[in-house]
């Protein structure tokens, strides 16, 4: 039964990271990639905290590799990935845990580990240590917003549970309600946003600076 539950778990990790891959691009900047952070926390609650951070090393390495994405690729993800399955088993199947872990993994951890990889990998000049913070932060929200609405509907039908031990993973009942956990998202994103201000508009000697070069990067 061990033998066949990993062999399932290889099965969709494979198609998790070619699914990864073929949606990367759809509404991806150079710093926010939405798609991969849907990816990350569905492989989470699914598969758990080390398969996902595989997960999303594998899909960063192919998309550098065949599509020249720069090293965000993995900084943008790997951190998200496994915190993201680490709250999840740590609440006990909160399914909004998952998405925070992915936030604060990628959003803040991630964005500050990209500044000295872009500079000594890249030669990215012109960049601060919280460049990246207003770039993660949103496509964290959009991504995880979108897999917490599909992963809670298959935890209200029982599904989720059911796919769950079907693979030999932990399975919980998430007895949260849509509604409290879409008014913790909002709140989480309002908390972000003015986090992301502060950071971006003066809050720090570098905000005005960070700011127009973010804008920068996106209007490229």
């Amino acid at each position: 039964m061990k033998r066949k539950n990993n062999l399932l778990k290889l099965v969709v990790l494979s198609m998790l990271i070619a699914l990864g891959v073929v949606i990367s691009p759809i509404l991806r900047v150079e710093g926010m990639c939405p798609m991969a952070h849907l990816i990350n926390i569905v492989c989470s609650v699914l598969l758990g905290p080390w398969y996902s951070l595989i997960c999303a090393t594998l899909i960063g390495i192919i998309r550098m590799t065949l599509m020249g994405i720069p090293p965000l690729a993995l900084t943008g993800a790997v951190f998200g990935a496994f915190l993201s399955g680490v709250f999840y088993r740590l609440s006990k199947g909160k399914l909004i845990c998952a998405v925070l872990g992915e936030v604060i993994g990628t959003g803040i951890i991630g964005a500050i580990i990209s500044y000295p990889v872009m500079r000594i990998f890249m030669d990215k000049e012109g960049i601060s240590l919280f460049f990246y913070i207003p770039l993660f932060v949103p496509a964290t929200l959009i991504g995880g917003s979108i897999a917490f609405f599909f992963l809670r509907k298959l935890a209200d039908t029982g599904n989720l549970p059911k796919m769950q031990k079907m693979l030999g993973s932990a399975a919980y009942a998430d007895g949260s309600s849509v509604v409290s956990n879409t008014l913790t998202i909002a709140a989480f994103g309002a908390i972000s946003f003015v986090l992301v201000e502060v950071v971006t508009n003066g809050g720090f000697p570098l905000g005005k600076e960070l700011r127009n070069l973010n804008l920068a990067v996106l209007d490229t």
